[in-house]
């Protein structure tokens, strides 16, 4: 059974890989047996040190995600360096706050850039190459509890992962019968830069919690097994899903 879980000789685009969810996404990946492509604004020490020391080849990519020139060069610097493409997780993503009657359009726009214009064309530029090569391939979208839910003061991320869950069913629907499945992951809290300031906010941290069934807030590494599963063979039947991982959240 183990070895439909197997990600060796895969290799995966992981986008924000330089921290939080996508470090662990990356390393998570990285101890199935995939070589991976880390890509983002900044440079990521920590995750290629854990990807390297797994064993695996890891290559890092400098990348702009607000806008969508990068994209290409993303997908053919993968190719150069590992001659294939299997796995993309579209995680890097961004956050503004504030009230929806002062939310501004530049606001508006570069979380929009970022989280889901991006994510669509890396993804549609990664499925002509896994539907080009005959191997196929696995797309996996990081969403958010704000696919389901409608959340305060993020009006450009709520509409950004509640969109992205729409295209992950979208492209299932267009790709499922050529061999690229596309899923996603809807993390619920964790602790990460992004939640810094509610988790140092001790009335909202004690108010996250109670709600949590698990009690506790999310790491990293729990997104793992869910990751290794849509990036495997295990999941071949798995098309246009939003799997919460999240504690119990959407169940309370």
């Amino acid at each position: 059974m183990s070895s439909i879980f197997s990600l060796e000789g895969r290799a995966a685009i992981v986008t924000g890989a330089n921290t939080g969810l996508g470090q662990g996404l990356a390393v998570a990946l990285a101890e199935a047996g995939a070589d991976i492509v880390c890509v983002g604004r900044s440079p990521a020490p920590e995750t290629t040190a854990a990807v390297s020391a797994l064993g695996r080849q890891v290559h890092e990519v400098a990348a702009d995600l607000s806008s969508t020139g990068d994209i290409p060069r993303i997908v053919a610097e993968t190719l150069q360096r590992f001659g294939r493409l299997d796995i993309l997780v579209n995680n890097a993503g961004t956050i503004r706050r504030a009230d929806a009657l002062e939310f501004s359009e530049t606001d508006w726009d570069e979380v929009l850039n970022v989280n889901l214009k991006s994510a669509f064309f890396l993804s549609q530029a990664a499925a002509r190459e896994m539907i080009g090569s005959g191997r196929g391939g696995k797309i996996i979208n990081i969403a958010s509890m704000l696919s389901f839910q409608g959340g305060i003061r993020v009006a450009s991320y709520t509409a950004s992962k509640s969109g992205l869950a729409g295209l992950t069913r979208l492209m299932a629907n267009e790709w499922a019968a050529r061999r690229v499945n596309v899923n996603a992951i809807a993390p619920g809290y964790f602790a990460t830069n992004n939640t810094e300031a509610l988790r140092q906010d001790e009335g909202r941290n004690r108010e996250i919690l109670a709600r949590i069934p698990a009690g506790r807030w999310g790491q990293p590494g729990d997104l793992g097994g869910a990751a290794v599963f849509l990036a495997s063979r295990a999941s071949d039947y798995v098309h246009g899903a939003v799997i919460p991982v999240d504690g119990g959240w959407l169940a309370r």
